[in-house]
């Protein structure tokens, strides 16, 4: 059975690292100059690298953890640390200014990975799919990333009217109340690895 509660908490997770509304602006400054046509098949190119790159580690990412002998708490607090990081950067607008030449797939880099696929989700991504127990939470967690890969999508696609409404004040609001639900976000995630270490899972 399909757990709801699960599913809203990775779709807002993955929501405020990967932030939609953030990444309007990068997008259409890397495509600026480019076709209407180029633009629409850069955002879905953007979204597929991102959903391949974050399913292959959600597959494949414990085995990688194994065969490098790191701990689940390890790379808990690891990640913890590093959207903590990322959130530092929302607060204080310190974004890097990302200029691509005319003839490069800005899709693939620095759209895809790791502006959307970054560290931070990936991350997220693989503490969930520690979590699943069944069919239920599975298919919870699989919707959830689907669903903020296609708010990526969206948001995207149609960048230019949405900059118009909520124009460069409410792109920058929005950013920074991401930043401060990723900063709690990230406490919590050392929070529980501190725990689980203290337990001697680590």
């Amino acid at each position: 059975m399909l757990e709801y509660v699960l599913l809203v908490e990775v779709f807002v997770t993955l929501f405020v690292i990967m932030d939609p509304v953030g990444t309007v602006p990068i997008f259409l400054s890397l495509t600026a100059g480019r076709s209407s046509g180029t633009a629409r098949r850069a955002a879905w190119q953007a979204v597929a690298v991102s959903f391949l790159v974050i399913t292959l580690f959600a597959f494949f990412g414990q085995q990688i953890l194994s065969y490098l002998h790191i701990s689940l708490p390890a790379l808990q607090c690891a990640g913890g640390l590093l959207l903590l990081l990322v959130a530092l950067e929302l607060l204080t607008g310190k974004e890097e200014q990302m200029v691509a030449s005319a003839d490069a797939n800005v899709a693939l880099v620095p759209l895809g990975t790791p502006l959307l696929a970054g560290p931070g989700a990936i991350v997220a991504t693989m503490l969930f799919v520690q979590d699943i127990d069944g069919w239920g939470s599975g298919l919870s967690v699989a919707l959830g990333v689907i669903g903020v890969h296609v708010t990526l999508w969206l948001a995207m696609r149609f960048s230019l009217p949405i900059l118009r409404l909520i124009r460069e004040g409410g792109v920058l609001l929005v950013t920074r109340i991401a930043g401060l639900l990723l900063s709690a976000i990230a406490v919590q995630l050392i929070a529980d690895a501190v725990r689980a270490f203290i337990a001697g899972e680590g």
